[in-house]
């Protein structure tokens, strides 16, 4: 069975989390779920989700979900011997970049990604900021140097959106696709002749 891990921190965008949750429990995988304090908060502030009673719920879905304490070091996520295929941040605070990008590890959520980067294996963060200060596109360039996926929450067009669904799916679906989930989230690009009209 996949594990993966899932973190959520205090950006906005906390609807793209619920969504990427609601695909991938559908799914026979492992789930660790990692909040950051600002993240349970704004998750309640924007779409009014509690998240320990969403978890209890989630928990009763095709996946193994595990609600983990941001604050427990002696989690089996915050060891690379614990051999987690993949870690997205949705969305990904520029705080949270900074600490992963510079080694600070106080918490699980940061020291989970540090583990991800120490053993080379998937990490996607998904800021949600706009604009970038030069010092948010220091840290995402200096991640990107060492494999880290940056998936800014910026939604294509090229699939026609009808709705703000549509909109969350794209993200939700291009998140699965860099942490290596089959989906149909979205409609995806397939090309187009010059001949045709």
């Amino acid at each position: 069975m996949k594990k993966i891990i899932i973190g959520i921190t205090g950006a906005s965008g906390s609807v793209y989390f619920l969504r990427l949750m609601s695909y991938l429990t559908q799914q026979e995988i492992e789930l660790h779920i990692i909040a950051s304090e600002q993240g349970e908060k704004v998750l309640k502030y924007e779409t009014g989700v509690d998240l320990a009673e969403q978890a209890a719920l989630w928990k009763k879905s095709k996946a193994t979900v595990i609600l983990e304490d941001n604050s427990n070091l002696f989690s089996a996520v915050a060891s690379g011997s614990y051999r987690c295929e993949a870690m997205a941040i949705i969305p990904c605070s520029m705080s949270t970049v900074a600490e992963i990008a510079n080694g600070v590890t106080k918490t699980l959520l940061t020291r989970a990604a540090d583990v991800m980067l120490k053993e080379r294996r998937k990490l996607v963060l998904v800021p949600r900021e706009t604009p970038f200060s030069a010092i948010h596109l220091k840290n995402m360039y200096s991640l990107s140097t060492l494999g880290v996926t940056i998936l800014p929450a910026m939604p294509g067009f090229y699939n026609h959106p009808q709705t703000l669904d549509d909109v969350i799916d794209f993200v939700a679906g291009k998140t699965m696709d860099c942490i290596g989930i089959e989906n149909s989230c979205y409609q995806r690009w397939e090309g187009k002749n010059e001949n045709e009209e």
